[in-house]
């Protein structure tokens, strides 16, 4: 059986988090998940540490300070390489999200490196979304697809099963993102790195709590990172 880690990156998600961690842990009896918290101040993290006494399948990564949903994911990454984990999965930790596509995502993995929840394949959707919104994430999934000829179409999604070894032949090190633009860059390395893709589709859902962390600063930083990696080819 595969050893599965399922990876939460939390800041102020202490109204999200202990209902999502039931749920992943229902839908995916076997995986463990690893909550990688910023030092939150609403105590998400002191709640990941009193459960996780409780529940050996619940493990808690502590940074110092909001260094970014990037880090956070590359810090994942390691963990699971370093404890030797066969998959690897990324998901949002407010409910956009739903944990019922996970079975999905672990099947898809058993014919391709990364399995890619994915809003933009047939059968995938968003809810909720004013159109200006829809257009902005076409847009910068266009350009991702354009610019860096990225083979799917949503790169810009962080719910992701990755198997473990293809990880291994990456060197995360290169990865510069910190922030929100780690999701095209992890996939323009393993893409390098002749890694195969497979979409799953996903309705993707607003937040069911607290205050999204995406601003301006973050855009203008992912299409930084698009420029870079572009002329980096």
């Amino acid at each position: 059986m595969s050893r599965i880690l399922v990876a939460l990156a939390t800041y102020n998600e202490i109204d999200n988090l202990p209902s999502l961690v039931a749920e992943v842990m229902r839908v995916l009896p076997a995986a463990d998940v690893l909550v990688i918290d910023d030092n939150s101040p609403d105590g998400t993290g002191r709640w990941c540490d009193a459960h996780a006494g409780q529940e050996p399948r619940l493990l808690c990564l502590h940074r110092s300070g909001k260094l970014g949903l990037g880090s956070a994911t590359l810090d994942g990454m390691r963990f699971a390489i370093d404890n030797s984990y066969d998959l690897f999965i990324t998901m949002d930790a407010d409910w956009s999200h739903d944990p019922k596509h996970l079975p999905a995502l672990v099947a898809a993995t058993s014919g391709a490196d990364v399995a890619v929840g994915s809003r933009y394949c047939p059968g995938g959707g968003v809810a909720g979304w004013p159109l200006h919104r829809r257009i902005m994430s076409r847009g910068m999934n266009g350009l991702s697809r354009l610019i860096l000829r990225l083979p799917i179409r949503d790169s810009s999604g962080a719910f992701r099963a990755y198997r473990v070894p293809k990880l291994r032949e990456i060197d995360l090190s290169m990865v510069r993102a910190t922030g929100y633009g780690y999701v095209e860059e992890i996939v323009w390395h393993l893409r390098r790195a002749e890694a195969t893709f497979v979409e799953v589709p996903i309705t993707f859902h607003e937040r069911r709590a607290g205050k999204s962390k995406i601003n301006f600063g973050e855009a203008v930083s992912k299409f930084g990172t698009l420029v870079r990696l572009a002329n980096s080819r």
